[in-house]
């Protein structure tokens, strides 16, 4: 089971967990339908009859349950009930009200407090076998795409090289994607967040990609812009500075100082260099189970950084009707700077 420090501070009981990622999170189970009660000394799992064998194999020390979806709730109702646990913390970032209001009507005698902040606060910090499916995902990844520009030239269209970087992310042991491929060309890589058109590829254009996968249930993120002739001058000029905040970030960043500090690194540089306005997003954010969790690294983020943290790096400029850049890597936070886990290359020209 996973970091559970501070789960139980302030006189919190039990833990009743009912989100697939958190579900995974402390079991290392994944199914479709279930719930997790976890107190000091014990732990739950509650699902349908799809999952006796597995859950079985998977979970040999926990107490198991097999219901059906119309029993959950008061199965639920008689665990804790046998437990006489009396304070019962949920996911109150999860549920919906309607599902909260069904929850508090079924645990009647039970004192429901918001959970989700502490669950957050332990998957923050990293484990080292969660690094290493981290960084194995950003592995994959990385054969993904260089698979994939051995193949790019010009007229091949965004959705073109969205179906190839999936292709071969499955290919390279992926059991699944982190997120929808962002596969932008020409003056749609200005959009931060382009979904891929049919649009086709000329020679001089800026490509910008960022993809991750999943392994073993953890994701990467990574995006790299470039081309395959000649930039245009002022887009090469762009690429350039934010190659340069990304590198004084990756080279300044360590445990202890805040989101917020993070995110200047990069930040005064792009604005020094007069394009303050165009980089609109946050540094970066942190990476695990989901592809974005806290903390982000951004303005107004107080949440000091920990060692082994998992966050990206990804400055950004992006100017209206003439294109964009974002470079992103994904580092592990350490008390004396950052181990960075991606090593694709930084060529602006392929």
């Amino acid at each position: 089971m996973k970091n559970t420090n501070g789960l139980f501070e302030n006189n919190i009981d039990c833990y009743f967990i009912i989100s697939q990622e958190n579900r995974f999170y402390f079991s290392g189970m994944k199914t479709s339908f279930g719930g997790v009660i976890l107190t000091q000394n014990q732990r739950y799992y509650i699902t349908d009859f799809r999952y006796q064998y597995a859950a079985s194999e998977t979970l040999p020390d926990w107490e198991l349950k097999f219901v059906k979806n119309s029993e959950f709730y008061s199965t639920i109702k008689d665990i804790l009930q046998e437990l006489k646990v009396k304070t019962v913390a949920f996911e109150d970032k999860y549920l919906t009200y309607s599902q909260y209001l069904e929850l508090s009507n079924i645990l009647t005698g039970f004192e429901l407090v918001p959970g989700s902040d502490k669950i957050e606060a332990c998957r923050m910090i990293k484990t080292q076998e969660e690094i290493e499916f981290i960084s194995k995902a950003q592995q994959i990844t990385e054969k993904a795409l260089a698979a994939t520009l051995e193949r790019l030239k010009p007229k091949m269209s965004e959705r073109d090289v969205c179906a190839e970087i999936i292709y071969n992310m499955y290919l390279n042991g992926a059991d699944g994607l982190s997120f929808e491929p962002i596969v932008a060309m020409g003056v749609n890589t200005s959009k931060p967040h382009h979904s891929y058109t049919d649009y086709r590829l000329e020679k001089d254009d800026l490509i910008t990609v960022d993809i991750g996968c999943k392994y073993k249930g953890y994701c990467s993120d990574m995006t790299r812009t470039f081309t395959l002739g000649e930039p245009d001058k002022k887009l090469e000029e762009i690429y350039n500075i934010v190659k340069k905040a990304q590198e004084y970030a990756l080279s300044s960043i360590k445990a202890g100082m805040t989101g917020h500090e993070a995110d200047s690194f990069a930040r005064e540089y792009i604005t020094a260099n007069g394009y303050g306005n165009q980089f609109g997003h946050g540094l970066g954010h942190s990476v695990g189970l989901y592809i974005h969790e806290n903390p982000r690294l951004g303005i107004g983020s107080n949440t000091v950084l920990k060692e082994n943290m998992v966050v990206t790096i990804e400055p950004g400029i992006y100017v209206h009707c003439l294109g964009g850049v974002r470079i992103e890597d994904m580092v592990v936070i350490k008390n004396d700077g950052v181990v960075n886990l991606t090593h694709f290359t930084k060529n602006l020209k392929i």
